[in-house]
């Protein structure tokens, strides 16, 4: 016990603990100061400390060494929190450490994020510490000996441990509201809250989702297969548009003829409106899980922040599976690696026959950093003149427009077009904008592209278009102040009503959905009103959007 309680493990142990909770205070929003939350909160993070110092310990056999080390991973976590608050008005959670390994991967989508530059410095710094305390500091084995570096080491983590358990027995119920929660609980507590809710959370059932029945059996028009009315089922494709909104409303200097497909399509839309998603400038598959499985993000509990981590380990039923059980051809496109948030397992189990990643298109295809919309629209086009007599539903998921913008540099000829009134140079709070507004440009001609496809098919055809959520622009947000939320959603028909045409768009009525309901409406419209389930609701009440 003498060497637990020695100066060569308290004088590190507490320098260590107060460091973690100045560390915290550089969190931003920042959360509650320690004297302004519970006890359950404060032993949290003191047992948190105490497995952590302890665990390093194990691992280092240097206290100061493992001080430094824990510290500077509760800075990445800190920095990584403040980029995301930043951008994504979320801080960071439990389930965030997996995509660690993901920028590994795919580092362009998100080092650029943290800062190029404070990436390899603080890479650098790491190296040359683990150096110096290798080489500096000794180990405590040799100072005390094996058995007692282990039973001080193993008696740090038991009481860690213990404190932990302790803590988070009294914790007060998470609200799933990361910003609340942090400001309550501080960080350690709220990473220890999401992950344990998650361990003990369940996956939605199929039954919550309301393509459930559609999916298990042919419940329209059993034998339409072999009747001619079979040649009247509409292909249908839904296009989930990266970063897709009109900033025409929120921005009074940006082109108003900038969208033209955009406005016509809207004018002739069986129904339009506004899409509430439940992301902001990432977390695509929010957004995307919500559309195709048609169950609501609180409904996954702790599972809705990356629901596509569920997906891929449990089938549930989707879209896909409901129109491939009424004789469909199921189709999904998505120019980036199948690999990227586990879709080369998510999408076969929501019901899609063929996976179309970014193997099929070609360098010259890409636009900016990615594959351009136009490529895609090209890809679509193919698979609607294909000589398979089953009608098709394809899913897009495009990536054109995705970030980070500020990696492509504006061109003066482009911002003419775009932004007719900027100065050049541009201004810093207009540059990515820029970017944005001209690859907002291709995905507008991407959608002419696909409705020309669609009315050349020999079936009838029906598109469906939605933004997934609004881009990353935070120097033009804080210029002009944040759009709101929602995104545009479309439903359109190659049989389109030259009434609706005909009526000024202020009279033509438009409806707000919840991400959720979209999907379920699509599936309607290609199947009219003859649909045998009371799980396919009513048309929504009209109302008024801004």
């Amino acid at each position: 016990m003498e060497f637990f309680l020695s100066s060569t493990f308290i004088s590190p142990l507490l320098v260590g603990l107060l460091g973690s909770v100045l560390f915290e205070a550089l969190l931003s929003p920042r959360p509650q100061p320690f004297w302004k939350r519970g006890i359950a909160a404060n032993t949290l993070h003191l047992g948190s400390w105490l497995l952590l110092f302890g665990a390093f310990m194990l691992l280092l056999q240097r206290p100061w060494f493992a001080v430094v080390f824990i510290l500077s991973l509760q800075l990445v976590v800190v920095q990584s929190s403040n980029t995301k608050s930043r951008t994504l008005n979320e801080p960071f959670i439990c389930h965030d450490f997996e995509y660690f390994w993901d920028a590994i991967l795919h580092p362009r989508l998100y080092v650029p994020f943290f800062g190029i530059g404070l990436a390899i410095a603080a890479s650098s710094a790491g190296a040359v510490a683990i150096g110096s305390f290798l080489v500096f500091e000794p180990s405590l084995i040799r100072q005390w000996g094996g058995t007692a570096f282990l039973v001080n080491s193993l008696m740090l983590i038991a009481i860690g441990a213990l404190l932990v358990w302790l803590g988070w027995r009294k914790l007060p119920p998470i609200t799933l509201t990361p910003n609340i929660d942090l400001d309550r609980l501080g960080l350690f507590s709220s990473l220890w809250a999401y992950g344990i809710a998650l361990m003990r959370s369940q996956p939605p059932t199929p039954e919550t989702s309301p393509f459930q029945p559609l999916a298990q059996h042919r419940s329209l028009d059993q034998h339409s297969l072999e009747l001619d009315a079979d040649a009247a089922k509409p292909n249908v494709v839904l296009v989930q548009s990266e970063s897709f909104f009109d900033p025409r409303p929120w921005c009074s200097e940006i082109a108003a003829d900038l969208l033209p497909n955009y406005d016509a399509t809207c004018q002739e839309a069986v129904v339009q409106g506004a899409l509430n998603v439940p992301a902001w400038g990432a977390n695509t598959v929010r957004t995307e899980c919500a559309v195709l499985t048609g169950i609501a993000p609180d409904t996954w509990g702790p599972r809705q922040f990356n629901p596509y981590r569920t997906l891929s380990r449990h089938t549930l039923p989707s879209i896909a599976s409901a129109f491939k059980a009424q004789g469909y051809r199921t189709v999904c496109v998505h120019p980036y690696p199948a690999t990227f948030y586990m879709r080369d397992s998510v999408i076969p189990k929501l019901g899609f026959e063929t996976f179309i990643d970014i193997r099929a298109f070609e360098s010259q295809d890409k636009h900016g950093q990615y594959i351009g919309d136009q490529a895609v629209a090209r890809r679509v086009g193919r698979l609607l003149e294909d000589n398979d007599n089953r009608p098709l539903f394809v899913f897009v998921i495009t990536m054109e427009n995705h970030g980070p913008l500020h990696l492509e540099a504006p061109e003066k000829a482009r911002v003419a077009s775009t932004l007719p009134a900027a100065p050049w140079p541009l201004p810093h709070h207009l540059r990515d904008l820029a970017v944005y507004l001209h690859h907002l440009g291709e995905s507008d001609k991407m959608l002419g592209s696909v409705k020309a496809a669609l009315n050349s098919a020999i079936r009838p055809g029906l598109l469906g278009w939605y933004g997934d959520h609004v881009p990353i622009l935070p120097a033009a947000y804080r210029h002009y102040s944040p759009p709101a939320s929602s995104t545009p959603y479309m439903i359109w028909s190659t049989e389109v009503d030259r009434n609706l045409c005909d009526q000024p768009p202020n009279e033509r009525a438009s409806y707000m959905l919840e991400a959720n309901e979209l999907g379920v409406h699509l599936f309607k419209r290609a199947f009219g009103r003859d649909i045998s389930s009371d799980v396919i609701k009513a048309e929504p009440e009209p109302q008024e959007q801004e």
